[in-house]
Formats: C-alpha cells, structure tokens, sequence
C-alpha cells in the first residue's frame, strides 16, 4: 500500500445538539489529525439521516453508501455513545448494523482496525456497562479495542469549559492516550 495519511473514521452521538460524546470523539479526531490523519465524523445528525437497517433491502441512500465505505477505507474508528439504559444509543447501533455491509469484504467488518470507544452517561455504572456493551460489539465486528477506554460521568465530571475546550485534565490525557494507541495500530500492518 502507498504511504499515505491515515484515515480515521469517528462516529456517535445524539440527537442532543453538541452532544458531549460527540465532542469527545471530535477530540479524540483532532488528536489523531494533530499525528497526521485524515479524518471524517459522523455525527449525531448524519447518523439519523440512516434509514433503519434493513438486510432484506440492499439499495443504500448516498448517506448510507458514505458510511460504509469510509468504514471501508479508514484504518481505525473512534466510536462515541451516550449511556442509555446500561447500553448505547439506538443511532449507533443502526450504523454498526449498516457495516454488515461489509461482510463479503477481502477485510470484513472492522478486520484489524483500531477502534477508540468514548462513553458519556449519567453514573460511573452506566458509563462501565456501556463501554463493556461497545467492547462486545467491537469484538464480535473483529476490532481491536484501544486498552483505553474514554468513560465521562456527566454527574460528576464537567469535561468542558465555556469556549467548548477540554478542561478536565484526566479526560485530556485519555483522549490523548487514546489516539496515540489508535495511531500507533494503524501504523502496524496487520494481516
């Protein structure tokens, strides 16, 4: 493969505008972009625009066909959910059920790839059953979850500052941590 940067796909949200896991996953990105990555996000809005996944109708929208094969493309995901009932939100799973797409691919799924998880809910057991669920999801779509796991109590914790930026040391320091273990899998070839 020719040297290029690589690409980074971040996915996640919430219908709640500036959700706080999408802004973490935009921070985990910039980080990977700061070490030399392409990067691509889809939101919480772009995620909604998905149809819901329907195996037994294979014509995509274009917002579909664009999801896919940036997956396909990219050589890690950061992906960001809220805490919604011990698991992740209903707009996350319908992506990762689109990527079922790319079960007759050479490298199928997220074969290989590094992927970062970013977790927001409102208590440390939400936030702990919600990573282990992306975890699982990750694991059976044969990806490598980063070790670092990115987990916000919004009860407890305030990880933003009113100009938006990142505040909280020890978030800082794991989206940091996070993206160098996404850049430095990437860097290996995996076969």
């Amino acid at each position: 493969m020719p040297d290029r940067p690589k690409r980074i796909v971040g996915l996640g949200g919430t219908f709640r505008q500036a959700s706080s896991s999408e802004r973490l996953v935009r921070a985990v990105l910039a980080q990977c972009a700061a070490m030399g990555a392409e990067t691509a996000m889809f939101d919480g809005p772009a995620l909604a625009r998905l149809p819901h996944f329907n195996p037994e109708h294979p014509d995509r929208t274009n917002e579909e066909r664009a999801l896919v094969e940036a997956i396909r493309a990219c050589d890690g995901i950061v992906i960001g959910s809220p805490g919604y009932h011990g698991g992740y939100s209903g707009l996350v799973k319908n992506a990762v059920d689109l990527l079922e797409d790319l079960r007759g691919d050479a490298r199928v799924y997220f074969d290989g790839r590094p992927v970062g998880l970013v977790v927001t809910a409102a208590g440390w057991q939400a936030c702990g059953t919600t990573l282990s669920a992306l975890r699982d999801v990750v694991h059976a779509m044969r990806g490598w979850p980063t070790p670092v796991g990115i987990a916000v109590n919004s009860v407890e914790q305030r990880p933003f500052g009113p100009d938006g930026a990142i505040i909280d040391e020890a978030i800082a320091g794991a989206i940091h941590a996070q993206a160098r273990q996404i850049m430095a899998f990437a860097m290996e070839t995996i076969i």
